[in-house]
């Protein structure tokens, strides 16, 4: 079975991205996946302390809650992270996630070990971004990056994003024509794993 987790990264709740990001899970859910949503804004992530105490053995010293999401994470097939353009970037919720995979940076290239695989024995993962601004597209060129190089410590492929571009009043996303339906047969797609 297929093992898809949603990272709700907005700091706001039932916002534009976690409301697309419900709809790729209902996707993903409707070929058969096993789904879970993780709500960052429920959880305690704080930032990279730059401590380099993953260096020995590429886990990551400070203890919070980002054990437990990276545990899910890890055990994914398809990580699917939505969050909306902050700044160009990701908001502070998510960018705290991100950051703390230094300890995978630390693993991959200083440890030299590998991931595990996922749940299911899948070496390789699907990325997905999700995310929503009030700005033009060029913008996103930031956090599509930030992002690449978040799925590639967990050895996911940047393989799809959904974005949206001048939308950001809380839930006009619903109101664009077919945003919705996207999120859903995007969440089926990721979820096909041949």
């Amino acid at each position: 079975m297929v093992k898809v987790v949603g990272i709700a990264g907005s700091p706001r709740r039932r916002g534009n991205t976690e409301l697309l990001l419900d709809q790729f899970l209902a996707g993903a859910d409707s070929v058969g996946a096993e789904t879970s949503k993780v709500v960052l804004a429920r959880h305690k992530v704080a930032g990279c302390i730059a401590c380099d105490g993953c260096w020995g053995d590429g886990t990551c010293v400070v203890l919070d809650d980002f054990q437990t999401v990276d545990e899910q994470l890890i055990s994914a097939d398809v990580i699917a992270l939505a969050a909306p353009l902050f700044f160009w970037g990701l908001p502070a919720q998510a960018k705290a996630l991100v950051d703390r995979t230094q300890s995978h940076w630390a693993r991959k290239h200083k440890v030299k070990a590998p991931l595990q695989p996922s749940a299911a024995g899948r070496d390789r993962r699907r990325g997905v971004f999700i995310s929503v601004g009030g700005e033009p597209k060029g913008y996103f060129a930031c956090a599509i990056r930030t992002m690449k190089g978040f799925f590639g410590l967990y050895e996911a492929d940047y393989w799809a994003e959904l974005l949206f571009e001048n939308v950001d009043a809380k839930g006009e996303i619903a109101n664009h024509p077919t945003a919705l339906q996207d999120g859903f047969q995007l969440g089926a797609d990721a979820a096909a794993w041949d």
